[in-house]
């Protein structure tokens, strides 16, 4: 079970700069005028071993004539929606706001768990004047500074321990997941369908009639895995950008949730942004991968046609192009058999473990014939090679030199792990340590 905070409030109080604190990263744009965010940010972080999902929102105003503004409110509402915790953000040096009244009142009516942020509490003055944000009936208050990260801990502290827990026994039944992952409408419930021969769930034209993460045990033919069909929206709308919202942040939790991702993409609109953006999301977290081009019987096709989709779709995901891509149909049931065998080869690559005798036997041959480039008149020597213990492929190579070891040359060395080793499908991690 993935676990996502939100962060709300209105302009200009540090959501981004907080965002870019709690994610180590400096994804989010942060500056002093207002309304700088006004698309979502998604971003990953950790605390004490706990895993969450985080969302930057545009600032949230109310009664504004701004269509920016209005687009940012629906984001936040959006945001609200989906998130298990609210980190709800304001500002000591303005005190209470009628802005953050108003933001108040929409999460008293939430029912979420929420965390009141004051921030831009740089010294002991002020925390005085933080008292003030309890009239906002939302119970206890963070005194923290985004910019230094003061009081930061405190408040993960007090977050993590408000996650969902997970069922114990979903946790120790030792089952692959595999998680169905697409954009609205491409067919991920037709899928599902056609595998268990019943109409486990609704199928409709309409964008978004999936509304939960699904899980279906499937137990045939010598398999036995859960399925995730994974959620388009809650709700009939058309407005795009809700569509990609809902379709990424469901996508988002049957990802974190999975061992292998089964991408459907639509063979008559193929790989657009969006489909990317999760690919991305996969990529990030590790998880296996199959990609599947499905309704490809609607498709006017030739004898190279698979060949000029496969390689418009590996340009698309360079540089990880090591991934299976079949083409399907759900409604005739085209190779659907096909592609679940795939998928489970690639569920078992990503748990395969190379001895490291044979590791070191190959991969020293590889080095040997193309070794790291010398720099500043240094030569890299890799001595040794070893799988790390990881849930996913992880390898450290041991050398004099680390620091000198470039991207490219780990390119290499993990483009000649993939040949002589198979890990189709699966993403692979290379360490460089100081031997």
């Amino acid at each position: 079970m993935s676990n996502i905070i939100a962060i709300v409030g209105r302009p200009n109080v540090g959501k981004s700069t907080l965002f870019n604190r709690l994610t180590e990263s400096r994804k989010a744009i942060v500056d002093e005028s207002a309304g700088v965010t006004r698309d979502r940010q998604y971003g990953k972080g950790v605390w004490n071993g706990i895993d969450f999902s985080i969302i930057d929102t545009g600032g949230y105003a109310v009664n504004s004539e701004d269509i920016f503004e209005g687009e940012i409110r629906k984001q936040v509402m959006l945001a609200i929606e989906e998130a298990d915790v609210i980190l709800f953000v304001v500002d000591v040096e303005n005190g209470v706001t009628d802005m953050d009244e108003e933001v108040a009142a929409v999460l008293r009516r939430s029912n979420k768990q929420v965390f009141i942020a004051v921030n831009k509490v740089d010294n002991n003055m002020r925390i005085n004047d933080s008292h003030e944000f309890y009239s906002l009936g939302l119970g206890e208050i963070y005194c923290i500074s985004s910019m230094t990260g003061s009081g930061t801990g405190e408040l993960l502290d007090a977050i993590v321990e408000v996650f969902p827990k997970d069922d114990p026994e979903e946790i120790e039944e030792n089952v692959p997941r595999f998680a169905i992952i697409g954009r609205p409408n491409v067919g991920k419930s037709s899928f599902i369908n056609a595998l268990i021969g019943v109409d486990r769930n609704m199928v409709t034209d309409i964008a978004g009639t999936t509304r939960d993460a699904i899980h279906t045990r499937y137990n045939k033919f010598g398999h036995d895995f859960y399925l995730i069909d994974t959620a388009g929206l809650r709700k009939r709308t058309k407005v795009k950008e809700d569509v990609e919202f809902y379709s990424t942040m469901r996508s988002i939790r049957a990802i974190e949730d999975s061992d292998v991702c089964i991408l459907i993409l639509d063979a008559e609109r193929g790989m657009e942004a969006q489909d990317v953006s999760i690919f991305h999301l996969i990529d990030r977290n590790k998880k296996g991968l199959v990609i599947l081009v499905n309704k490809w019987d609607l498709i006017e096709k030739d004898n190279s046609s698979t060949i000029e989709i496969t390689k418009q779709i590996k340009e698309r995901i360079s540089p990880f192009v090591d991934v299976p891509i079949m083409f399907i149909s759900a409604l005739s049931k085209q190779r659907i058999l096909k592609a679940l065998e795939t998928a489970v080869e690639v569920y078992e690559n990503r748990s395969k473990k190379i001895k490291t005798s044979e590791l070191n036997e190959v991969m020293l041959k590889a080095i040997e014939a193309y070794p790291p480039p010398s720099i500043k008149g240094k030569f890299v020597k890799i001595k040794y090679v070893t799988q790390l213990p990881s849930q996913t492929p992880s390898f450290a190579f041991f050398a004099n030199l680390p620091q000198y070891v470039k991207e490219a040359y780990r390119r290499y060395l993990e483009n000649k792990i993939r040949e002589n080793f198979n890990f189709s499908g699966v993403p692979i991690q290379i360490f460089i340590r100081k031997k």
